[in-house]
């Protein structure tokens, strides 16, 4: 094992990359993550360390130590692993079907694993393959007369979107499992008597007039979609606009 301050200057992600004695099969970066995110799709965030992953394993901790410098590389190796789910099929391409489809995955990733909502924002961004979703969808948008500070303010509006929709989403699910509540009509009679007082004070005609008569309330896929679509559609204008000023 090289000495600490050889390596304090090295990223994770650098040191995974040189080439290294052939190690324990029971024991790799890759099944170290497996098994963390195995521990936190059935426990939760809070449950994950080094010692409860290791015992997992069945190796001592400090082996496990020997492959990740602590809770945030282990963060960062989840994340990443959990990343390479995004990468949609080889055919998508466009700028809208090109956002669109990360956009829906990565929905798709933080339902199945709903930890995500509660990992450390910095560690969202520099994984191989979190940063390989962000160059397929930066160069989606490259070559369509946008400047390089608008292509990267575009892309982070819709990621923004995705996470913030997503997380909202998600968090919900964690309430409804907390109080008992298994659908829809069961959460809404469980908040009834909030919403019944603060509707009938006559206050918020609008939002009362969308308890009426929405049909679609219930449907989160097609709310998703539906608001995804009008932050793309923004980007459509920036790119329209971006095309009619290189002619």
């Amino acid at each position: 094992m090289a000495k600490k301050e050889e390596t304090d200057d090295v990223s994770l992600w650098e040191r995974l990359d040189r080439p290294a004695a052939a190690p324990r099969a029971s024991l790799t970066p890759g099944r170290i993550a497996e098994v963390a995110i195995g521990i936190a799709d059935r426990e939760g965030f809070a449950a994950v360390t080094m010692r409860k992953v290791a015992a997992e394993l069945g190796v001592a901790p400090m082996a496990a130590y020997r492959h990740v410098d602590g809770k945030d590389e282990l963060w960062a190796l989840m994340i990443d692993r959990v990343s390479g789910e995004l990468e949609p099929a080889a055919e998508v391409s466009g700028w809208r079907e090109t956002l669109s489809a990360y956009a829906l995955r990565t929905r798709e990733m933080m339902l199945r694993h709903p930890w995500l909502a509660h990992m450390p924002a910095p560690l969202f961004a520099l994984t191989p393959n979190r940063m390989a979703a962000a160059e397929r969808q930066l160069a989606s948008l490259d070559g369509l007369g946008l400047d390089v500070d608008t292509m990267m303010a575009a892309f982070r509006a819709v990621n923004a979107y995705v996470h913030g929709a997503t997380q909202s989403e998600a968090a919900l699910r964690q309430y409804m499992a907390e109080q008992g509540w298994q659908s829809a009509d069961e959460t809404r009679r469980g908040l009834a008597p909030q919403m019944s007082y603060l509707m009938e004070t006559g206050r918020y005609p609008t939002y009362r007039r969308y308890t009426r008569g929405a049909a679609r309330k219930d449907d989160a896929a097609w709310q998703f979609e539906t608001g995804l679509d009008c932050v793309l559609d923004g980007v459509a204008g920036l790119v329209e606009r971006g095309t009619s000023g290189r002619a």
